[in-house]
């Protein structure tokens, strides 16, 4: 008969890459204490990655070794396990919109939820509470601008602005436009300035 340790290593194999193995999941192996020593085991032998507490994900085999999964693919499974929002910081929004071309030296999300830091084999990604308004229209390109110009601050919000809007589909406009309500004023009032000319 497979051992605990080996039964749980099936069960991560079967499953796609980033999912997020939890004790609460492997019951159906054993009694929780000894499932979480067996995980336990497993993080200290690199078979399983501790992603934060409580949390593995399987790390991926390719030609070249070992490698922790996607962070495309772990981030949004994390977000999705944990009920939250979790969208890019806004120093990566502003790079990917041409405003700014630093390249954060961490790894850093914004969520809905608590701080935490994750583990990714060596590679820390951190996920910091936001505020409500910088988690707006979270998964389109307005999301993108909100946070980017949140990042850049009042002093940038013109020049900014000047700079995004033309670039912009009806669609995102229109998405911009229909957070305007969450957004501080400083933002908000030139936003609104802006989108009465467009």
């Amino acid at each position: 008969m497979k051992s605990l340790t080996e039964r749980i290593m099936g069960y991560a194999e079967a499953e796609p890459e980033a999912t997020p193995i939890q004790a609460k999941d492997l019951l159906h192996f054993g009694d929780r204490a000894s499932v979480s020593r067996a995980l336990s085991r497993l993080a200290r032998s690199e078979r399983l990655l501790r992603i934060c507490r409580g949390v593995y994900m399987r790390p991926i085999r390719t030609r070249f070794g070992l490698r922790a999964p996607s962070l495309g693919q772990a981030v949004p499974a994390l977000a999705n396990l944990w009920g939250e929002t979790v969208v890019s910081n806004g120093g990566d929004a502003a790079n990917w919109l041409g405003l700014t071309t630093q390249n954060a030296v961490r790894t850093v999300y914004l969520t809905s939820g608590p701080d935490r830091l994750l583990h990714f084999g060596a590679h820390q990604v951190k996920l910091l509470h936001a505020p409500r308004w910088q988690l707006a229209a979270a998964h389109g390109t307005a999301g993108t601008v909100i946070r980017a110009i949140s990042w850049l601050g009042p002093h940038e919000v013109e020049r900014s602005l000047d700079a995004v809007l033309p670039k912009l589909s009806r669609q995102e406009v229109n998405e911009l436009a229909a957070a305007r309500a969450v957004l501080p004023n400083w933002m908000g009032e030139p936003l609104s300035r802006r989108l009465a000319h467009v």
